[in-house]
Protein backbone atom coordinates (compact mmCIF):
# COMPACT_ATOMS: atom_id res chain seq x y z
CA UNK A 1 0.00 0.00 0.00
CA UNK A 2 1.26 3.48 -0.81
CA UNK A 3 1.17 6.18 1.83
CA UNK A 4 -0.05 9.17 -0.17
CA UNK A 5 -2.88 10.36 -2.35
CA UNK A 6 -1.35 12.36 -5.18
CA UNK A 7 -2.83 14.61 -7.81
CA UNK A 8 -0.97 16.70 -10.36
CA UNK A 9 -2.65 19.88 -11.55
CA UNK A 10 -1.84 22.53 -14.13
CA UNK A 11 -2.64 25.32 -11.68
CA UNK A 12 0.26 27.57 -10.66
CA UNK A 13 1.76 26.87 -7.24
CA UNK A 14 0.09 29.78 -5.40
CA UNK A 15 -3.32 28.94 -6.86
CA UNK A 16 -2.95 25.27 -5.91
CA UNK A 17 -1.97 26.27 -2.35
CA UNK A 18 -4.97 28.60 -2.03
CA UNK A 19 -7.38 26.00 -3.41
CA UNK A 20 -5.96 23.30 -1.13
CA UNK A 21 -6.33 25.54 1.93
CA UNK A 22 -9.92 26.34 0.95
CA UNK A 23 -10.81 22.70 0.41
CA UNK A 24 -9.28 21.66 3.72
CA UNK A 25 -11.23 24.39 5.54
CA UNK A 26 -14.48 23.40 3.83
CA UNK A 27 -14.01 19.87 5.16
CA UNK A 28 -13.29 20.82 8.75
CA UNK A 29 -9.49 20.88 8.64
CA UNK A 30 -7.52 23.74 10.11
CA UNK A 31 -3.88 24.44 9.30
CA UNK A 32 -1.95 24.11 12.56
CA UNK A 33 1.54 24.21 11.07
CA UNK A 34 3.17 25.32 7.85
CA UNK A 35 6.70 24.73 6.59
CA UNK A 36 8.08 26.50 3.54
CA UNK A 37 10.82 24.01 2.65
CA UNK A 38 12.47 26.23 0.04
CA UNK A 39 12.79 29.12 2.51
CA UNK A 40 13.95 26.82 5.32
CA UNK A 41 16.61 25.21 3.13
CA UNK A 42 17.79 28.56 1.76
CA UNK A 43 18.01 30.04 5.26
CA UNK A 44 19.91 27.14 6.78
CA UNK A 45 21.82 25.63 3.89
CA UNK A 46 22.32 28.62 1.61
CA UNK A 47 20.58 29.92 -1.52
CA UNK A 48 21.71 27.02 -3.70
CA UNK A 49 19.66 24.65 -1.51
CA UNK A 50 16.51 26.53 -2.54
CA UNK A 51 16.72 24.81 -5.93
CA UNK A 52 14.06 22.39 -4.71
CA UNK A 53 11.47 24.78 -6.12
CA UNK A 54 8.24 25.67 -4.38
CA UNK A 55 7.55 23.14 -1.62
CA UNK A 56 5.04 23.74 1.17
CA UNK A 57 4.04 21.31 3.92
CA UNK A 58 0.69 22.10 5.53
CA UNK A 59 -0.07 20.40 8.85
CA UNK A 60 -3.82 19.87 8.66
CA UNK A 61 -6.01 18.84 11.58
CA UNK A 62 -9.68 18.01 11.78
CA UNK A 63 -10.33 18.39 15.54
CA UNK A 64 -13.31 16.02 15.57
CA UNK A 65 -11.42 13.21 13.82
CA UNK A 66 -8.26 13.82 15.86
CA UNK A 67 -10.26 13.69 19.10
CA UNK A 68 -11.87 10.38 18.12
CA UNK A 69 -8.57 8.86 17.03
CA UNK A 70 -6.66 10.00 20.13
CA UNK A 71 -9.42 8.47 22.26
CA UNK A 72 -8.52 5.11 20.72
CA UNK A 73 -4.74 5.49 20.91
CA UNK A 74 -3.03 8.33 22.78
CA UNK A 75 0.30 7.69 21.02
CA UNK A 76 -1.32 8.58 17.68
CA UNK A 77 -0.38 12.18 18.42
CA UNK A 78 3.07 11.25 17.11
CA UNK A 79 1.52 11.05 13.64
CA UNK A 80 -0.49 14.26 13.83
CA UNK A 81 -1.16 16.64 12.21
CA UNK A 82 -1.86 15.09 8.83
CA UNK A 83 0.57 16.46 6.29
CA UNK A 84 -0.51 17.88 2.97
CA UNK A 85 2.26 18.80 0.54
CA UNK A 86 2.01 21.24 -2.36
CA UNK A 87 5.12 21.30 -4.55
CA UNK A 88 6.35 22.46 -7.91
CA UNK A 89 9.85 21.92 -9.25
CA UNK A 90 11.70 24.81 -10.91
CA UNK A 91 10.59 25.13 -14.54
CA UNK A 92 7.80 22.56 -14.10
CA UNK A 93 4.49 22.98 -15.90
CA UNK A 94 2.44 21.31 -13.16
CA UNK A 95 1.96 21.41 -9.40
CA UNK A 96 1.71 18.28 -7.28
CA UNK A 97 -0.63 18.10 -4.29
CA UNK A 98 -0.28 15.17 -1.90
CA UNK A 99 -2.13 14.12 1.23
CA UNK A 100 -1.10 11.38 3.60
CA UNK A 101 -3.21 8.22 3.33
CA UNK A 102 -5.01 8.19 6.69
CA UNK A 103 -5.33 4.39 6.59
CA UNK A 104 -1.60 4.18 7.37
CA UNK A 105 -2.32 5.46 10.88
CA UNK A 106 -4.86 2.72 11.40
CA UNK A 107 -2.46 -0.01 10.31
CA UNK A 108 0.36 1.33 12.49
CA UNK A 109 -1.61 1.37 15.72
CA UNK A 110 -3.77 -1.72 15.41
CA UNK A 111 -6.42 0.04 17.54
CA UNK A 112 -9.90 -0.63 16.09
CA UNK A 113 -11.16 2.88 16.93
CA UNK A 114 -8.21 4.48 15.13
CA UNK A 115 -8.64 2.18 12.13
CA UNK A 116 -12.32 3.16 11.88
CA UNK A 117 -11.60 6.90 12.05
CA UNK A 118 -8.72 6.55 9.58
CA UNK A 119 -10.87 4.57 7.18
CA UNK A 120 -13.61 7.22 7.31
CA UNK A 121 -11.11 10.04 6.80
CA UNK A 122 -9.41 8.23 3.95
CA UNK A 123 -12.66 7.37 2.17
CA UNK A 124 -13.49 11.08 2.11
CA UNK A 125 -10.02 11.97 0.79
CA UNK A 126 -10.21 9.33 -1.96
CA UNK A 127 -13.57 10.65 -3.16
CA UNK A 128 -12.45 14.27 -3.23
CA UNK A 129 -8.76 13.97 -3.94
CA UNK A 130 -6.34 16.03 -1.85
CA UNK A 131 -7.29 19.17 -3.73
CA UNK A 132 -11.02 18.61 -3.62
CA UNK A 133 -13.67 20.14 -5.88
CA UNK A 134 -11.83 23.43 -6.17
CA UNK A 135 -10.31 25.55 -8.93
CA UNK A 136 -7.05 23.64 -8.70
CA UNK A 137 -8.75 20.41 -9.77
CA UNK A 138 -7.65 20.44 -13.34
CA UNK A 139 -5.84 17.11 -13.31
CA UNK A 140 -4.07 15.61 -16.23
CA UNK A 141 -5.38 12.00 -16.17
CA UNK A 142 -2.00 10.70 -17.31
CA UNK A 143 -0.37 12.23 -14.22
CA UNK A 144 -2.97 11.31 -11.62
CA UNK A 145 -2.08 8.48 -9.28
CA UNK A 146 -3.74 6.76 -6.37
CA UNK A 147 -2.43 4.03 -4.13
CA UNK A 148 -3.62 0.54 -4.93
Amino acid sequence: MGYAHTITVTAPFDEAVAATRQDLAEHGFGIVSEIDIRAAFAGRLGPEAAATGDYLILGACNPQLAHQALGGEAELGLLLPCNVVVRRAPGADATTVQAVDARIMGTLTGAPQVAEVASDADADARLRGPCGPSPCRRPDPARRSRPA
